[in-house]
């Protein structure tokens, strides 16, 4: 949903106008069936056969909730929709055949029938499965991008509300809920109504990404890993002079630099939707001190300090940018970053380091004002049960199993004795996983364990490989972003999720366009309050309205 990070809110505007296009199909559809997503297929849950899953109360009493015995005596089957892990398609196809799947259903009695859209096209294929008269019975996907979010969904016909099914057969989960009201609160929507077995990160999995430095090279050049602006200015500088790097400065590029508000935040505004200290809504591109970063970046860049190539900067420039030394400096992943190219680099140059560097300051002594961190509930990894479904105890004795504490250890941490072992009672994952010859950690974790899905995150867990990575957090961790990140699961209503759909994207397409502009030197900067009043115009305040309401609500649950 909002927040300031954009490559995020551009990925979920496109969705919401993709999703807006087929609601009157599924809305026409839904109308002839008082609710059911108007499908002979699909089956409305009974009260008999769900405990009136219709319950839109706060109560997680009941009569159920005994702990369910696993495996399960059942020949039931259901199918479940989610993406499969990049990681994982070099060794299989299907969930379902490696280890991890096995496992699970070794361990849960139940034989799920995955079903994973084309590498790509989960967004496209999502689409068409709402305007077809047949869903699969539990689909992993982000539906506060819903429009109208899971209480429409619901509403609509698309997936049942889960009070009373977590009431009668989840009590894994129903536990956590109880002992944690900030997650309670996350995964229900404005009325109450729980929608999705959520993904929920553990205190380290929030903070993932954040900016990084070649350590050698400052070593060399007998620099310290920057904190100020300034002190940036003067590394970077020193990276071009004495390293020959022709882009000191480089970033994935996605409708911006991916610098996850890193310098912006030094001037305490964002590239996109924030909360201020008084926790109202704001739009980072009005204010004025955003010029001040612009005026920042085109200095920079007119230096050589930027990749001068930064608006078509994918993955792989990146990769290759930061391991043959056109780059020093970035701001990336935990894993998929700095422990890749630790990796890959010190097996090419012995010499090769990276180092994690605070979000930037004004002046030293200062908090960021924010940086990546994330929440503890990941709606992008969490798993509705759809109308479609029918065995619905099975299917939520089945969720929960991951919320269980064997569930937790075989999501987390895979077999034991082949990909891990408890070392005094502590997991830990085994060298044919970290240290294998073959594939990386992050190749061996996809076979054995669910690296994002509807269970819960081991507070031991950690796939970091160099204690590079384990500084990298606690430095990027050191900010007032949990202040400032809007939640990722506030909700408008569909009425107002069609007005931000329409407005934001042509507000988007055009701030990528002035962004660039201002930055490559093509527009002068004296027009920055013609800038703003474009925006103005295009209905910015509109939608700041909108995602102000959403919050109170949100506040109010």
């Amino acid at each position: 949903m909002a927040n300031n990070r954009d490559g995020k809110m551009r990925i979920r505007l496109k969705l919401a106008m993709g999703i807006a296009m087929l609601l009157s199909l599924l809305l026409t559809a839904c109308s002839g069936n008082n609710g059911d997503a108007g499908s002979k297929d699909k089956t409305e849950p009974t009260p008999s056969a769900v405990g009136n899953a219709g319950g839109t109360g706060e109560s997680k009493g009941g009569e159920g909730g005994d702990q369910p015995a696993y495996p399960m005596n059942t020949q039931d089957t259901f199918s479940y929709w989610a993406p499969i892990n990049g990681n994982l398609i070099t060794f299989a196809t299907n969930l379902a055949e490696a280890p991890i799947g096995k496992a699970i259903a070794d361990a849960t009695g139940v034989k799920v029938t995955y079903i994973h859209p084309t590498d790509g096209q989960a967004e496209e294929q999502f689409n068409l499965l709402l305007a077809s008269s047949k869903l699969p019975d539990v689909l992993e996907y982000d539906w506060s991008i819903y429009p109208g979010g899971p209480e429409k969904a619901i509403a609509d016909g698309v997936i049942v509300p889960l009070n009373d099914l977590i009431d009668q057969y989840a009590p894994n989960l129903k536990k956590m809920l109880e002992a944690d009201p900030e997650l309670d609160k996350m995964v229900k929507t404005d009325s109450g109504q729980y929608y999705a077995f959520p993904m929920v990160r553990n205190s380290e999995g929030v903070v993932f990404r954040g900016p990084m430095l070649r350590k050698d090279w400052l070593d060399e050049l007998g620099l310290q890993a920057p904190v100020t602006v300034d002190d940036w200015h003067s590394v970077l500088t020193a990276f071009k002079e004495k390293k020959g790097a022709v882009a000191p400065l480089t970033a994935q590029y996605a409708g911006k630099m991916n610098l996850q508000d890193a310098f912006f935040g030094a001037y305490k505004t964002s590239h996109g939707f924030y909360l201020d200290d008084e926790g109202k809504v704001k739009y980072g591109p009005l204010d004025p001190q955003y010029k001040d970063v612009m005026t920042l970046f085109r200095q920079w860049y007119s230096e050589g300090l930027i990749d001068k190539d930064f608006p078509i900067v994918e993955r792989n420039t990146l990769d290759k940018r930061m391991l043959n030394g056109e780059s020093g400096a970035t701001v990336s992943l935990l894993g998929g970053g700095m422990g890749k190219w630790l990796e890959s680099g010190k097996a090419q140059n012995p010499a090769f380091d990276l180092v994690a560097a605070p979000y930037p300051v004004l002046k030293a002594g200062d908090k960021p004002f924010t940086g990546q961190r994330d929440f503890k509930y990941n709606p992008k990894a969490s798993a509705a049960v759809t109308t479609s479904a029918k065995d619905l105890e099975t299917i939520v004795k089945w969720l929960d199993f991951a919320f269980s504490e064997q569930g937790t250890l075989l999501y987390n941490f895979g077999v034991e004795g082949e990909s891990y072992t408890l070392v005094n009672g502590v997991p830990k994952f085994t060298d044919m996983i970290v240290k294998n010859d073959k594939y990386t950690s992050q190749q061996m974790l996809a076979q054995y364990t669910v690296p994002n899905g509807p269970y819960p995150m081991h507070e031991l867990k950690s796939t970091n490989t160099f204690p590079q990575q384990d500084e990298a957090v606690r430095i990027w961790s050191e900010t007032d972003a949990a202040k400032h990140i809007m939640p990722a699961f506030i909700t408008p209503t569909v009425d107002e999720s069609k007005k931000v759909a329409q407005t934001m994207t042509a507000i988007n397409t055009y701030l990528e366009e002035m962004f660039i502009k201002f930055i490559m030197g093509n527009e002068p900067l004296d027009k920055f309050d013609g800038f703003v009043k474009q925006l103005e115009e295009m209905g910015i305040r509109d939608v700041i309205a909108i995602y102000q309401g959403a919050l109170d609500r949100y506040n109010d649950r």
